[in-house]
């Protein structure tokens, strides 16, 4: 009988699913289509070779400034970690049985890293930075895993060059819709 009763309560949770899903492509009267100036806010479409980097520039010094003020509460004042993800060594260590994933170590391309930091960082005020601040952070994290020199001064020419230590650590996805 109970088996009775779950088969039934089964069939009747796939019926409104089904017609759930079809009402939800219905429109609902609420909320409007994303302008494109807010599409292009939020600017996802920066690849792993820097295409469509905004202008902007800033030093590796500006960088640990922002960072100071924006960063460190989470991500410690060297980057060494706290409430937020570590971000600064673990070379060496994704082969052994306790990988430290970190900007040096894991992230494959510097250009990806500014996209990151762009779109979510600070955690707490996301698309806050400008594009000059944002140009630094990714700069001072550079530094800090001794990707970038001190003195360094990054832009949409400069930041794709950083060659990270694990660009060759990921493999192709084959998929024929997956673009590289």
């Amino acid at each position: 009988m109970a088996t009775r009763r779950a088969r039934a309560l089964a069939a009747a949770l796939l019926v409104l699913g089904i017609g759930g899903a079809a009402r939800g492509t219905e429109r609902l009267g609420i909320g409007r289509l994303a302008s494109e100036a807010e599409i292009a806010a939020w600017n996802i479409d920066i690849d792993r070779d820097g295409r469509k980097l905004p202008p902007g520039r800033g030093s590796v010094a500006h960088g640990r400034a922002v960072f100071e003020a924006q960063c460190a509460f989470c991500h410690g004042s060297r980057g060494e970690g706290g409430t937020g993800e570590r971000l600064v060594g673990g070379v060496g260590t994704l082969a052994t049985a306790k990988p430290v994933k970190t900007v040096g170590s894991f992230w494959p391309y510097a250009p990806t890293l500014f996209d990151y930091i762009r779109r979510a960082m600070p955690m707490n005020a996301p698309q806050s930075l400008s594009d000059d601040d944002v140009y630094a952070v990714s700069g001072y994290v550079l530094h800090l895993n001794g990707l970038a020199p001190e003195d360094a001064v990054f832009d949409a020419q400069s930041l794709p060059a950083i060659r990270m230590p694990n660009r060759d650590g990921f493999v192709p996805d084959p998929r024929p819709d997956v673009k590289p």
